[in-house]
């Protein structure tokens, strides 16, 4: 049996479209860039489902690809493990910005670094988890993004599907119990739409 990651790159394509946007929020004046952020849904969202897939992994996947990788893969995974590292005091470097161009500045690194990573896991770290990890440590990795997720699910699946196309979006809906599709539809995609859309 296969591994289905298609909810893995439309997750790291939706870090990269909320870096976009934050990117764009260091470009609006105010008395101090981290009230502004803090204040952000954007902001908010982006660092919570960061922090839950990174721990996701930290906890779950890469322990499982310790187990079965050769030996000579194991410096990815340490590469992975150190790149995990970085983001956190990047994060921090980014809310504690005392002026605009300190913000502007810790953004820009904090987008270097998480965006070369994501597209170091997509091209090295992806291809191995496929050849290597069993369907069932697939699964509980899964489960336990999903566990840490939690009730903000009703948040969760409209940001992640916010840049998905019709028919990437449709495909994942359709994969979904029928009550969630049809509480993300009538609720929750209403619900965040709403949330973004206040100033």
């Amino acid at each position: 049996m296969s591994i289905d990651m298609t909810m893995m790159y439309v997750l790291h394509d939706a870090l990269r479209r909320e870096l976009d946007r934050i990117a764009r929020l260091t470009e609006t004046p105010a008395d101090h860039p981290g009230t502004l952020l803090k204040a952000s849904v954007t902001w908010e969202l982006f660092t919570a489902y960061l922090h839950i897939h990174h721990t996701s992994e930290d906890d779950a996947l890469w322990p499982a690809l310790r187990e079965v990788v050769p030996e000579t893969d194991l410096a990815l995974l340490d590469a992975m493990e150190a790149e995990h590292a970085v983001i956190d005091p990047a994060l921090a470097a980014v809310e504690s910005s005392a002026t605009p161009e300190a913000l502007a500045e810790h953004v820009a690194v904090l987008r270097d670094r998480l965006t070369a990573h994501l597209t170091h896991e997509e091209r090295q770290t992806l291809p191995l988890i496929a050849a290597t990890v069993s369907p069932e440590a697939w699964a509980r990795f899964g489960e336990l993004h999903r566990q840490r997720v939690g009730a903000d699910t009703r948040r969760y699946l409209p940001w992640m599907l916010d840049s998905a196309d019709e028919e990437l979006t449709a495909r994942i809906l359709g994969s979904l119990p029928g009550p969630i599709t049809t509480a993300y539809r009538d609720d929750w995609l209403p619900g965040y739409l709403a949330a973004r859309a206040k100033p």
